[in-house]
């Protein structure tokens, strides 16, 4: 029975390490976008042939969603969310760079690819108990 308890607890905790991550990191992009304005994405979306306000999406993807899967609250949900917004951003800024290797030899994408994987990931696997709304909590 320890054994088992003990795969439990360094389960939830990598689940928390993976959740801290994403969030972090892809809040960083929001914070960005929050002291710099929206201008380029909302242009880019109206390039595309999309309204600019959509655009302001943006801020949950980025801001909002993190903040959510940080702090383990409707984990599932804003990890879809940033899924999602990972995708458009790869759809409205990154396709030509699809088939593109970067100078250091990786993939041009790979920091994208890593966010969509890490956020599909957390998606799958909930929050575990080391969050706010805990093991059991909706859409955790």
């Amino acid at each position: 029975m320890h054994g088992k308890q003990t795969g439990a607890v360094s389960e939830d905790f990598g689940k928390l390490i993976l959740r801290a991550t994403l969030a972090l990191l892809i809040l960083f992009h929001g914070v960005s976008k929050i002291m710099g304005g929206v201008g380029f994405i909302t242009a880019t979306v109206a390039k595309a042939g999309m309204p600019p306000a959509l655009g302001y999406l943006v801020f949950i993807g980025e801001v909002l969603a993190p903040l959510l899967v940080l702090f383990g609250v409707w984990t599932r949900l804003a990890a879809l969310v940033i899924a999602i917004n990972m995708v458009v951003a790869v759809l409205l800024v990154h396709t030509e760079q699809f088939f593109s290797v970067a100078q250091t030899g990786g993939w041009a994408l790979e920091l994208q690819a890593m966010f969509l994987v890490a956020a599909l990931t957390v998606a799958l696997l909930g929050a575990g108990r080391y969050s706010m709304a805990g093991a059991a909590g909706r859409f955790n």
